[in-house]
């Protein structure tokens, strides 16, 4: 009879033991957390952490089109967030622009001091230089002016060629505003966009993909 009770007890402790090994490795096997090398957590960056966005609004504070860069490249969305414009860095301080079909609309060149807008065949249409040392202008290719960007102490004013005010650009608590003669904002953004490169959103002789590869290449050659 002991000897039953001990073949039981012991078959008791083969098992118990069995079991113990059995949580132990389904802890730190199949169960146990799966740690992402480093090395492909710095390849796969996350979209929201890598992209910086220029949100536009109108004065009901209703989104008018959305700016977002993506490492060198920024997409330009209207406002209902459909892909209107590609704007890609290239070398030499070369901006390509594109459609959402991929197709190239033009090119805007960083030179020194000024940005030359082109068509898809490389053909100057706008050239957009400083004036002085706090001044702008957008000249066509036959040199002629089509607006001036005046310093001011709230921003910028631009005028037309005949000197006449067309809109203000006006900073004030964090917001950048283009206004127009009656002092009324037509949109906005809080996003953190230079007085000059948001002005170029005033340019109405340029269409909107034009001022935004413009602005784009502004913000990032111009660095102010």
């Amino acid at each position: 009879m002991q000897k039953v009770i001990l073949t039981f007890i012991s078959v008791l402790l083969i098992s118990y033991n069995f079991g113990c090994t059995k949580v132990a490795n389904s802890s730190s096997g199949m169960f146990a957390p799966q740690k992402t090398p480093l090395k492909q957590q710095a390849s796969t960056p996350d979209f929201a952490d890598d992209t910086e966005k220029f949100q536009f609004k109108k004065e009901d504070n209703s989104d008018l089109f959305v700016l977002k860069k993506k490492a060198s490249d920024a997409n330009l969305f209207d406002a209902n967030h459909k892909n209107i414009a590609i704007i890609k860095t290239e070398v030499d301080g070369k901006f390509k622009l594109k459609n959402s079909s991929d197709k190239t609309l033009g090119y805007v060149v960083f030179e020194k001091e000024h940005w030359k807008l082109e068509n898809s065949d490389n053909k100057e249409l706008y050239t957009f230089r400083k004036q002085g040392k706090k001044d702008y202008k957008l000249e066509d290719w036959t040199n002629r002016e089509i607006y001036r960007i005046k310093k001011r102490d709230y921003g910028f004013d631009i005028l037309k060629a005949n000197k006449k005010l067309l809109y203000k650009v006006e900073v004030k608590e964090g917001k950048t505003s283009l206004r127009d003669t009656d002092d009324k904002t037509i949109f906005s953004t809080q996003s953190e966009l230079s007085p000059i490169a948001f002005a170029c959103f005033g340019l109405d002789a340029l269409t909107r993909e034009q001022q935004a590869a413009l602005a784009y290449a502004v913000k990032l050659t111009e660095g102010k």
